[in-house]
C-alpha cells in the first residue's frame, strides 16, 4: 500500500477518491483531492460522502503523525465521528488538515477541517473520538 509522508499508508477509499498528501504544516499533514467524476454528487458539487472520507483521512493521518513523533504505535479504532457539513463543495480542490485537541493513553480527539480557497472558510467539519489499542 502506498505510504504518504504522514506514515499513515493511503487506504483503498482514499486511493479511489483521489486524495493526495499536500503539503506538511508543523508536523500535520495536509490533505488534497481534486474534483472529479469519483467525487462528483450533484452536478459540479462534491458528494457528501467524498468530503466526510477527506476528513476522516486527515484526521486519521494528523493522529498517526503525532504518535509517529511521540514513539508511540497504536491501532485507532473509531469511537464516534460526527461531520457537519457548512457549505457545498465545488468543482475545484479540497484540502483538510487535521488537529489534535486531546491526546490520551487509549483516547484521542481530533478536530478536522475542510476547506477549498481559504482555511478561514471551511466547508466541513469533524469532530473525532479515537480508541487507540
Amino acid at each position: 500500500m502506498p505510504e504518504v509522508s504522514s506514515g499513515l499508508p493511503l487506504t483503498p477509499y482514499a486511493r479511489a477518491l483521489g486524495i493526495e498528501l499536500f503539503e506538511v504544516q508543523d508536523g500535520i499533514p495536509v490533505f488534497t483531492v481534486p474534483f472529479g467524476a469519483s467525487v462528483e454528487g450533484r452536478p459540479q458539487h462534491y458528494h457528501g460522502g467524498a468530503t466526510a472520507g477527506l476528513l476522516e483521512y486527515a484526521g486519521y493521518a494528523a493522529l498517526q503523525a503525532r504518535l509517529l513523533d511521540e514513539g508511540r504505535e497504536a491501532r485507532m479504532k473509531p469511537v464516534n465521528i460526527t461531520v457537519q457539513y457548512l457549505s457545498a463543495g465545488k468543482s475545484r480542490p479540497s484540502f483538510a488538515k487535521g488537529r489534535i485537541t486531546r491526546l490520551g493513553r487509549r483516547n484521542a480527539n481530533i478536530a478536522v477541517e475542510a476547506w477549498q480557497d481559504d482555511p478561514a472558510r471551511p466547508i466541513a467539519t469533524a469532530i473525532m473520538n479515537i480508541l487507540m489499542v
